[in-house]
């Protein structure tokens, strides 16, 4: 049964979503008209671009409940000789009704509801400044286990590779970013994880800053039993680059169904992302 905390973490939620849904008709007319250069480098994971984004998550039909997510994801490149140094940090922020999985909780524990913060995820990319038709970056990934609650976070210290390969072509963008954590520390009572994370991307460009997506992001937990290891998702959706006022912004809406999963995860989930950018002006 919902308590009163996660009603209204939830409806919050939902509040947010549609009053930022609500209000981006009425700046329509303060956006860049073709989104360009700014479209491109939001499609692409290791760019040199500054972002801000709120990734509200909502899945359901998993076998112990439904779940809201806010992931906070700032992106933070730096700029040194030939190389970018792209700093990326997933600080998760959810309700469930169970133990529920997720690419950033593989082993949840625990039956009851739980609201807090998650497990937090920091990455960052080499990658050269100067490329040909393939931008590429790679470099180590570490997990924290800062979850307020055992069904929010792993109880593990994990730490791993990540790496992501992309190219860009006049209609849009394709490439694929992976990831393989294992633990290394934490609470001996929770179980290790090995869990590899594997995320085909494709854009593909409107007119007008609008683009349609569709982001894969497939995970198997290397640890769970057989039939209960890999979610595998479908689906797609629209985005789209404008300014209000001077502030540049994307936004994209995406649903999409688990063709294979374990038990502990959704069934289908749809996300609403509002991502704040800050290009280089010099």
């Amino acid at each position: 049964m919902i308590n009163a905390r996660q009603l209204a973490y939830r409806s919050m939620s939902s509040l947010i979503v549609v009053a930022l849904l609500l209000v981006l008709p009425i700046n329509v007319l303060a956006q860049d008209k073709g989104g360009g250069d700014l479209r491109a480098a939001v499609q692409n994971p290791i760019s040199s671009l500054i972002s801000l984004p709120f990734k509200f998550s909502f899945d359901y039909g998993a076998q112990n409940g439904d779940g809201t997510i806010l992931n906070i994801q700032p992106v933070y490149p730096i700029t040194k000789g030939d190389w970018n140094y792209v700093n990326r940090v997933i600080l998760p922020i959810a309700d469930v009704d169970g133990a529920i999985t997720s690419p950033n909780n593989p082993s949840p524990l625990g039956a009851d509801s739980a609201s807090g913060l998650g497990d937090t995820n920091y990455s960052v990319f080499l990658s050269p400044v100067e490329y040909d038709k393939v931008i590429w970056g790679v470099g180590p990934s570490l997990n924290l286990p800062t979850a307020s609650d055992d069904q929010l976070g792993s109880g593990k210290w994990s730490a791993g590779i990540t790496g992501v390969a992309l190219t860009q072509l006049k209609w849009g963008s394709v490439g694929i970013l992976g990831r393989q954590l294992w633990s290394f520390a934490g609470d001996d009572d929770r179980s290790n994880v090995s869990q590899l994370l594997v995320e085909p991307f494709l854009n593909y460009n409107l007119p007008n800053g609008w683009f349609l997506i569709t982001d894969l992001v497939m995970t198997s937990n290397w640890k769970a039993s057989s039939g209960q290891r890999w979610t595998v998702p479908l689906g797609g959706g629209v985005g789209r680059v404008y300014k209000i006022g001077n502030q540049a912004v994307n936004n994209r809406v995406e649903v999409y169904y688990n063709v294979e999963r374990p038990d502990a995860a959704p069934d289908w989930s749809w996300t609403f992302t509002f991502q704040f950018l800050f290009p280089k002006t010099g």
